[in-house]
């Protein structure tokens, strides 16, 4: 099945990086940007149109510009008639440059946006591309918490009553962050990173059985809630089941795929007495340090083992 195509207005582009438009245009909200990837044409101003993506919003800067300039004005506006008539979203003129006359024309001929940047063209090319590569990725929805423990993202998933939002209160009471309660949207940023956030809707909000909805934001501070975290570790929660062997040494890694991604994942069961905040705090911990190297559990299967070849050493 073909993977879903997202989509960002030009004028939410706009207003996200206080672009000024050359003209009056009408046509904004129905220009939508589905490419993340952006564009300085000057091979095609020089008439190299081959591989040209007209998805891609096009950048120009003082490189451009110093050759534009050093056309004649026929010379000028056939390049730039060339360029504009592919049709592509917008072009942003950097450094708030003065812009020629016959982009004008053509922008009207073909009526395809300028905008103008007061930023250099480089910083608002990886400004804008990171933008894009948000907005524009592909995501998923999954009913659980998202909270920022010890600067790792946990997305902690598990049926409906099992413990997850009072899990995630207990966090915040702890000092952790609440990204999102209920549903968290997931968006594949890159090839390694998984991003997670709350829908503005509800964002900031979380809702405990027996209480009703609480403001985290309002009632513990700003400090206690986070916008958007990666998501470095899926723990599932579930309710212990007597005839289910857990894992208790934690000698083999387990992963869970999201968005053709995989995250290392727990299974944690729940039962009365267990303290879910500090069991997930541990969690964090533990696999911070097992990015950075160290695992506990094969450090003592080793130890184990060169006790054992020891002994069977001094009986042989």
């Amino acid at each position: 099945m073909d993977e879903k195509v997202f989509s960002v207005t030009l004028k939410e582009i706009m207003e996200e990086f206080q672009l000024e438009p050359v003209l009056e245009y009408d046509n904004l909200e129905d220009i939508l940007v589905v490419a993340s990837d952006v564009n300085r044409p000057g091979l095609q101003m020089t008439g190299y149109f081959e591989h040209f993506d007209s998805d891609r919003i096009q950048v120009v800067g003082n490189v451009e510009f110093a050759f534009l300039k050093g056309l004649s004005t026929e010379e000028r506006y056939k390049r730039l008639d060339a360029l504009f008539k592919h049709r592509f979203p917008c072009l942003v003129v950097a450094r708030n440059l003065k812009v020629f006359p016959e982009m004008v024309d053509v922008s009207k001929k073909y009526e395809v946006p300028i905008l103008i940047s007061a930023d250099t063209t480089s910083s608002f090319m990886s400004g804008l591309i990171s933008y894009l590569n948000v907005q524009l990725a592909p995501r998923t929805t999954k009913h659980g918490v998202l909270v920022e423990v010890y600067g790792e993202g946990i997305l902690i998933l598990g049926e409906s009553g099992v413990g997850k939002s009072e899990t995630a209160l207990e966090l915040v009471k702890r000092g952790h962050r609440l990204v999102a309660d209920d549903v968290v949207e997931v968006r594949r940023v890159s090839e390694k990173t998984l991003v997670g956030q709350a829908p503005d809707i509800i964002r900031h909000f979380i809702e405990i059985r027996g209480i009703g909805i609480l403001d985290v934001k309002n009632l513990y501070g700003v400090g206690s809630i986070k916008v958007t975290e990666n998501i470095r570790l899926l723990i599932q929660l579930e309710l212990w089941d007597e005839k289910k062997q857990y894992d208790r040494l934690g000698l083999d890694d387990k992963y869970t795929e999201i968005l053709g991604i995989e995250v290392p994942s727990l299974t944690i069961p729940v039962r009365p007495g267990r303290n879910l905040a500090i069991i997930v705090e541990v969690a964090a911990m533990n696999n911070r340090q097992k990015k950075m190297g160290y695992n506990a559990a094969k450090a003592l299967n080793e130890k184990v083992l060169g006790e054992m070849n020891k002994n069977l050493e001094g009986n042989e």
